[in-house]
């Protein structure tokens, strides 16, 4: 190596130190050309004092990527091979895709965004946007980071847009001034973030990744590393779709050609690359684990897959690993391994973190926070130190538990038990009412009793005088005015009692959950306003009627088992779930508990709570 290419080299390294952008694996040959067309505009002959003007002038930095990475892109590039992707690979995706399945694409060399806006497009076309908007995530990465910034804005002048037909831009695109808006509401399915092919991990279950002329700017050795990442990213099946000036003829145990003249390849399965031949490329592996790389590879997706979201913090404040759950809620992803954790959003929102894992490092221990709030999320919060045997700590994992819905359920019972409480001392008042009621009756019948006797008195005595039985007469109208009182009172308690019910009729009405009484022959004896909101059932359709004979959506017959055990005198509570879908044709996930209903003991029939 002379002593140019030395200085050309040691330029290179310097651009990888002072800003990332590792180019040592690009072709010499057009890295030469472009630097020295920078270099010729400056008037710099060697490749050591351009090093010295980066270093007095940072802005040259920007200058110098500009002229390295050719951003040159457009909507629909090359327009048959975006028709032959749809027709061929987007299509036949999703219809073998289920209904609600997740469809992932990546984007690579994105520069300023329109080939991942075309994807979009494509893929709303195909899908419709609804579905598009609810089952589409679009990766866009590049490494530069100013064409990033200008993908994210969305915003694109007539020129950049003249190859969008006029039907598309009119239903794909906002008009903003004199430039083209991409929609918002379809903006959210494009995420871009920086992400360099050499060195930066691969994004993973990708189904269509494209890397359009970006491939022929590398080495032959780094494009083979390259190639072996998106292998690695792509799901089985998934598809690679390359630009025109680029093939893949030595590397047929990784991609096979479906049309090679639009440059489309289908991934490999895994067991036709897995050997270190195929140079198939593997998350790396800790130090010291070589005899386990199996295990910790497995463990790392378990860890991915997981559907707790996990940071785990280095000792000295730096993010080590995230996994999907923690990209979804709080925007932590790959691209964030090795910076310092104080600079994410996640360190001090919803919640300052520093503190405890400072002190679950300092105490080694586990360290808990309770009714974290995050949106509309509720979390658990806990900061675990991470050990090895008793040495000192390699780092410290934050997992989030949501909570959410065992808050709600709490929140719910609270309530509940204090409507139960409530209704009971109405219960207790109105019990005391019938006891008094009760004890004004024997008193009544004690007197009726006394007035009998006074009756057969009178009678004997009716023999010999007429005066006395007038007297006695006198005597018994007062008694039946006494009658008519008791009987008044009587009618009032039976008043009071039909109240009682009605205000129990309410509870039930009022419960946040679904209640189903049935008796032991399965016939429904109660069904509350929550049934009538989830089914689409009033109460007087549903009582009297068989519960397995109802038509709501509900797979009433899987609750057979759960209520015979409830009859049979199981007294612990029975619990399931099930999927439904109800008379207005809304799916639902109900949870089903059964418990019995006790009469002294023996159970009489079984009452059912369905929460959505």
């Amino acid at each position: 190596m002379d002593q140019a290419e030395r200085q050309f080299e040691e330029l290179l390294i310097h651009l990888k130190e002072a800003r990332g952008f590792d180019f040592t694996g690009y072709k010499r040959s057009s890295l030469v050309r472009r630097v020295g067309r920078r270099m010729a505009a400056l008037e710099i002959t060697e490749y050591a004092d351009y090093v010295d003007h980066l270093q007095v002038y940072p802005d040259e930095f920007t200058a110098l990527f500009n002229t390295i990475l050719i951003n040159v892109t457009s909507f629909f590039r090359d327009p048959e091979a975006w028709d032959s992707l749809r027709r061929s690979v987007l299509e036949p995706l999703v219809a073998a895709k289920g209904p609600d399945a997740p469809i992932r694409l990546w984007s690579t060399g994105c520069a300023s965004g329109e080939e991942a806006y075309t994807l979009a497009i494509l893929l709303g076309e195909v899908l419709g946007v609804e579905q598009m908007r609810d089952r589409v995530k679009i990766y866009a990465t590049d490494v530069d980071e100013e064409q990033l910034t200008e993908a994210r804005h969305a915003t694109y002048d007539a020129t950049a847009i003249a190859s969008v037909p006029p039907e598309l831009v009119a239903k794909y695109f906002e008009a903003a001034g004199q430039r083209y808006q991409f929609r918002p509401d379809l903006r959210r399915t494009v995420i871009f973030g920086r992400n360099d092919l050499v060195q930066d991990a691969p994004i993973s279950r990708i189904d269509v990744l494209t890397c359009r002329n970006t491939l022929m700017y590398f080495t032959p050795e780094t494009q083979a590393r390259i190639l072996a990442r998106f292998h690695f990213a792509l799901a089985d099946g998934g598809t690679l779709f390359l630009g025109r000036a680029e093939t893949l003829r030595h590397h047929d145990a990784l991609f096979l050609p479906t049309d090679i003249k639009h440059r489309i390849f289908r991934r490999t399965p895994r067991a036709a690359s897995g050997s270190s031949s195929a140079g198939g490329w593997q998350p790396p592996v800790p130090r010291g684990a070589d005899g386990r790389a199996g295990v910790d590879q497995l463990r790392n997706a378990a860890m991915l897959a997981s559907p707790v979201a996990q940071i785990v913090v280095t000792p000295d404040g730096l993010v080590a690993l995230s996994n999907q759950q923690a990209e979804r809620l709080f925007g932590v992803s790959v691209r964030d391994v090795g910076r310092p954790f104080q600079d994410l959003d996640v360190s001090y929102r919803p919640v300052e973190l520093r503190p405890y894992i400072e002190q679950a490092l300092t105490e080694r221990r586990t360290v808990g926070l309770k009714d974290v709030r995050h949106h509309s999320t509720y979390f658990e919060v806990q900061v675990t130190p991470l050990r090895e045997g008793a040495a000192d700590p390699i780092g410290v994992a934050v997992v989030f538990q949501d909570v959410t819905a065992a808050r709600k359920l709490h929140d719910d019972l609270e309530t509940a038990n204090r409507e139960l409480a409530t209704a009971y001392e109405e219960l207790q008042s109105t019990n005391e009412e019938l006891e008094t009621t009760n004890e004004e009756l024997q008193s009544t019948v004690e007197e009726l009793e006394t007035t009998n006797e006074e009756l057969q008195s009178t009678n004997e005595e009716l023999e010999t005088t007429n005066e006395e039985l007038e007297s006695t007469n006198e005597k018994l109208e007062s008694t039946n005015g006494e009658l008519q009182n008791s009987n008044e009172r009587l009618r009032l308690s039976t008043a009071e009692l039909d109240g009682a019910n009605a205000f129990l009729d309410a509870v039930l009405s009022h419960l946040r959950a679904g209640i189903v009484v049935v008796d032991q022959s399965l016939k429904i004896r109660a069904w509350n306003r929550r049934a009538e909101d989830l089914w689409g059932l009033r109460s007087h359709e549903a009582v009297g009627e068989h519960l397995l004979n109802l038509d709501i959506g509900l797979p009433v017959d899987r609750l057979r088992p759960l209520i015979r055990q409830s009859l049979g005198g199981e007294t612990e509570p029975g619990e399931m779930r099930l999927e439904a879908v109800n008379r207005r044709g809304r799916h639902l996930a109900v949870r089903v508990a059964c418990s019995p209903m006790l009469d002294d003991g023996v159970p009489v029939g079984a009452i059912l709570v369905m929460e959505e």
